[in-house]
């Protein structure tokens, strides 16, 4: 019995001993299983990983906006070396260069003569860190401003002339103070080289003498200004917005050149909507204006202010107007352009006539129309691209004009230069319209 016995606790013990040798290898099997498991999801979370940070790094590219297409017969050429939306233009008193800013930090001179090329260069003066809204030229030419977005203030760069006829450019050590509160919509230089002009949205105007020390402050009283812009005579500021009158001061200096005061000239009224904008003609002796109520007015500005005489009311012509409507008169007076979003209207200043009309100029809303110095092309921005036209409502114009006087004079010089004046004229007219024609 006691034989039997030992046998049967021997067969349980070897069996327990079985069983604990299958369960202890049964687990080391489950923990080699769950090792590798893990050690799987670990390099998948790691694999996954790497890849969630390869696709960020791999951002896909922004797209370059099209640039946007326009043509027309009295289309002179299209300059497109901006990167950025253009915002502003403007002319050298000389005649000679355009500037433009635009968001991409460069301030672009183009040379005039270039307009009828192929070949559109132009050089580029980078602004630090920030881009210039608004660029006007020093009254010699060789010098310009700009109102920094970021900065809130005037940066001044010098053009210096190299052997090659090109310019570099510096910028001044310092930047005017900051003194806005509201955005600025307006800068400009007196062609007296005496003072500068900022206007903000806010209503207010300051005048600053050429060193950033700021000589007035004024409030145009109108909620909001929509414009603002000194005379080319370098005597008178203006500006314009919420209420339908164009308000005019007079910057006073002693005849020693020192500042005096601004005292209030004369009021354009009449419009009987908010201005949107007004423009000089280039001897500062007449003036137009855009307005809300859809039309523009063209007036008479050479008056005795200082004796109570207002300004005359020459036209009122109805017209095509949107939110930020521009108005452009042409430095001789004889033409008038209006843009309307992306569209521009061109009339004879003298019968209020439409004569031209351009359509979906820009991919987006006009931001700047002038005409150039010489009268021969009128300009606009609002997108990359800035587009040169003809401007043959000003030729017809300076045509009629001297046959007109033709027909008064009685001197035998007068006349030979008339005739010759009319002969470049319509010579200069023939070739752009036979380009049309073609």
């Amino acid at each position: 019995m006691e034989f039997v016995a030992l046998v049967v606790v021997s067969l349980i013990i070897g069996a327990l001993i079985i069983l604990v040798a299958v369960a202890v290898s049964k687990k080391a099997k489950q923990n080699e299983e769950e090792e590798q498991n893990n050690k799987a999801a670990e390099e998948s979370s790691v694999k996954a990983s790497a890849a969630k940070k390869q696709k960020a790094q791999q951002r896909p590219r922004k797209e370059k906006p099209q640039q946007h297409t326009f043509s027309h017969p009295l289309l002179a050429s299209s300059l497109k070396s901006h990167s950025g939306a253009v915002t502003c233009l403007d002319f050298s008193s000389n005649g000679k260069y355009l500037a433009s800013c635009a968001d991409d930090r460069t301030v672009r001179i183009w040379s005039t003569k270039d307009f009828l090329l192929r070949d559109h260069k132009c050089l580029r003066a980078n602004v630090e860190y920030d881009h210039a809204t608004l660029v006007r030229f020093s009254p010699d030419s060789r010098a310009f401003i700009t109102w920094l977005a970021n900065g809130e203030t005037i940066r001044i760069f010098k053009m210096t002339k190299k052997d090659d006829g090109t310019f570099s450019f510096k910028a001044a050590p310092e930047d005017f103070p900051q003194r806005h509160r509201g955005i600025v919509i307006a800068v400009a230089i007196a062609d007296t080289g005496k003072f500068i002009m900022t206007a903000s949205v806010d209503t207010s105007i300051i005048i600053w003498d050429l060193k950033g020390e700021a000589l007035a402050s004024i409030n145009t009283n109108q909620m909001t200004n929509s414009h603002a812009a000194v005379s080319p005579c370098g005597r008178f500021v203006a500006a314009c917005g919420f209420t339908p009158d164009v308000k005019v001061w007079e910057v006073c200096f002693a005849k020693t050149g020192e500042f005096k005061e601004v005292t209030r000239a004369f009021d354009l009224k009449g419009h009987s909507a908010g201005v949107y904008s007004f423009d000089f003609s280039n001897d500062s002796r007449t003036m137009v204006t855009v307005s809300k109520d859809g039309t523009w007015k063209l007036w008479d500005t050479d008056v005795e202010y200082k004796k109570q005489q207002d300004p005359y009311l020459l036209r009122t012509v109805p017209c095509r107007v949107s939110e930020g409507s521009r108005i452009a008169l042409s430095p001789d007076g004889r033409a008038v352009a209006v843009s309307s979003g992306r569209d521009i209207y061109v009339y004879s200043a003298s019968s209020g006539e439409l004569e031209e009309e351009f359509h979906n100029v820009h991919s987006e809303d006009i931001t700047d129309l002038k005409f150039d110095i010489n009268n021969r092309f009128l300009v606009s921005s609002g997108d990359r691209a800035i587009r040169v036209f003809h401007n043959v409502t000003g030729y017809r114009a300076a045509i009629a004009d001297m046959q007109a006087l033709l027909k008064k004079s009685t001197n035998a010089g007068v006349k030979q230069r008339l005739q010759q004046q009319i002969t470049d004229a319509q010579t200069a007219l023939d070739a752009i319209t036979s380009t049309q024609s073609n």
